[in-house]
């Protein structure tokens, strides 16, 4: 430190990554010359806390590191500017990776806008070669709260990096805009996101209320669920999930239903913990209705993935061992579970009358599927409807909700019957969908054991509903956003026509009384001699209407006040109701 008034940065990016070596007790530091690393190597030099050391050459300054890594057995920092400083790093981050060497190098860089484009000493380090480093990011200067998150997020993944499958080196970019600002004399606080391997001590649960968020899962093993159910009744926690969730055990709560209500919010979705497992959920409405104080990831594949933005441990371990390792201790409280499911319950006996729709469709259908079988649902209108109503547990649930998107649907659905021939496949999804996927149904292996619901209306009516960005366009959202009139434009021959000279049994309705007579062949129990489609006509205002209403099941003071305000308060009220609903 050069005077009594130079403390720490302001530079907020570089301040996180300061409070985070520190936390994870990180503190040899070998330091070459350079201007633009200044902001961090300052902030270090005035931090009694950080043990540095000089380099004037990167290249001895990474094997320096090296040695001091190994004997120490702790994580050693290099650091540098920017230009050719950090290709001079090279040699000894590759000693450090095959030796797994914790090695930890923050190079220096200017606005990358500014690559490419002749600026003196800004060169471009957005690739590097693969036995270099275990980890490589950019760790941006932090402009708002999003950013403030993401460089957070990045920071502890590479921390994490260093000692994962064996640990090794790994690589922070680091944006300067060289602020002069060395007044801060406390070191702000950053989000510590702890990684626990599977042979480590796990951490206390913490007091208060718990549960467990499943996104897509396979489907789970009777030991799996019995680990769940054991932790839940030990604990009174119960299982928020959706129909990708596979959760067949006695603690789940399908919260979509309460999640879509415009004008009630549920107090009952308030956690001090939520754990969360599987991947890639397609249920939003169950997320947004949970408000939870912190979030654990459990998987085996160790990864952050602070889907909630309120991660705070990640514990690589399969998923049964971590439930097991709680025990169990019979308390079999049900409190939780039987207030939510009490919830779900009102909701569900107040379903009002709707038109002729998917979500209709799915009410009706659900209890009465066959048992055992398994079920494929389209992106996204299918899965959002499904989801408000309960199906089967013996039933075996799928949705491609990994890559999100509307191709592959029924591929996927017919992969699945060619691995279990003698079970029955249902898929059911939009128009847009399947015609996507349309040349899937001329594979000459399909076997009897399909049966596709076709709901055809015409266009993607998830441009059309009243929840989505495109409503306020109206009719001419079909030109081009919701890509109305393709395939026939409702022809109520064309896929007639295809699926019969495909060998198909094919089946329609365009109303409900036809539905209701045409689906008792669709659900026939047994194989027939032919795969079946089932087309089903709906119309875009019965589809809107249907879901509008789904939403106003249940209303609360506090709910309606949110809804009134969304509609005609100022963005700025409606902001400070937000922050209010979050506490």
């Amino acid at each position: 430190m050069n005077t009594d008034n130079e403390f720490y940065t302001n530079e907020r990016n570089v301040q996180i990554v300061l409070y985070l070596l520190k936390a994870h007790g990180i503190r040899k530091v070998i330091a070459s010359p350079g201007t633009t690393n200044v902001t961090l190597v300052a902030s270090m030099q005035h931090d009694p806390f950080f043990e540095m050391y000089s380099s004037v050459d990167e290249r001895s300054a990474a094997y320096i590191a090296c040695g001091m890594a190994a004997e120490s057995k702790e994580p050693v920092v290099i650091t540098c500017t920017g230009a050719t400083a950090s290709r001079n790093y090279y040699p000894g981050l590759t000693e450090a990776f095959y030796r797994k060497l914790p090695v930890i190098a923050i190079t220096a860089t200017q606005n990358p806008a500014r690559i490419g484009h002749h600026v003196a000493q800004v060169i471009d380090r957005q690739a590097h070669a693969n036995d270099v480093t275990l980890y490589s990011e950019l760790i941006q200067f932090v402009k708002n709260d999003a950013d403030e998150w993401d460089c957070t997020i990045k920071v502890n993944k590479a921390l994490h990096a260093l000692k994962r499958n064996g640990g090794g080196p790994v690589h922070l970019n680091l944006e300067t805009r060289y602020s002069p600002n060395f007044s801060v004399k406390n070191l702000p606080s950053a989000h510590i996101i702890e990684h626990i391997g599977a042979y480590d001590a796990l951490p206390h649960l913490p007091e208060g209320r718990i549960a467990i968020f499943v996104g897509n899962h396979p489907p789970m093993s009777k030991n799996l669920c019995d680990a769940i159910d054991d932790f839940c009744s030990s604990y009174d926690a119960v299982v928020l999930c959706d129909h990708t969730s596979n959760y067949t055990g006695g603690y789940g709560i399908f919260n979509a239903l309460i999640g879509a209500q415009d004008n009630y919010r549920s107090r009952l979705y308030d956690f001090d913990l939520l754990i969360h497992i599987g991947e890639v959920s397609g249920a939003y409405d169950n997320m947004n209705i949970i408000r939870t104080k912190q979030v654990w990831r459990v998987s085996e594949d160790g990864v952050i993935r602070d889907t909630f933005q309120k991660l705070s441990i990640v514990l690589e371990m399969p998923e049964e061992r971590f439930f097991r390792n709680y025990g169990k201790k019979g308390n079999s409280q049900r409190d939780n579970y039987n207030a939510l499911r009490t919830e779900y319950l009102d909701a569900y006996n107040k379903f009002p009358e709707i038109p002729f729709s998917n979500i209709w469709i799915a009410k009706t259908l659900a209890p009465i599927l066959p048992e055992n079988c398994v079920l494929h649902l389209g992106i996204l209108n299918t899965l959002r409807a499904w989801n408000f109503f309960e199906i089967p547990a013996s039933i075996t649930k799928f949705c491609n909700t990994g890559g999100f998107g509307i191709d592959g649907i029924v591929s996927s659905m017919i992969g699945a019957s060619l691995a279990s021939p003698k079970k029955l496949c249902f898929c059911i999804l939009g128009d847009l969908a399947f015609f996507y996927d349309l040349n899937s149904m001329g594979n000459r292996h399909v076997g009897n054991n399909i049966r596709i619901m076709l709901i055809n209306n015409g266009r993607g009516i998830e441009f059309r509903n009243p929840y989505h960005l495109c409503y306020q366009f109206g009719d001419a959202a079909d030109h081009y956003m919701a890509a109305s009139g393709h395939y026939g434009n409702q022809s109520p021959k064309l896929i007639k026509h295809y699926a019969s000279d495909l060998g198909y049994e094919y089946l329609k309705a365009n109303d409900k009384d036809e539905f209701l007579v045409a689906v008792k062949r669709f659900l026939n129990p047994t194989i027939t001699d032919k795969p079946m489609i089932f087309e089903v006509f709906t119309q875009t205002e019965d589809e809107k209407t249907a879901l509008f209403a789904t939403h106003q099941i249940l209303s609360d003071s506090y709910g309606i006040a949110k809804s009134v305000a969304k509609k005609i308060l100022p963005n700025k009220i409606k902001r400070v109701i937000k922050d209010v609903a979050k506490k």
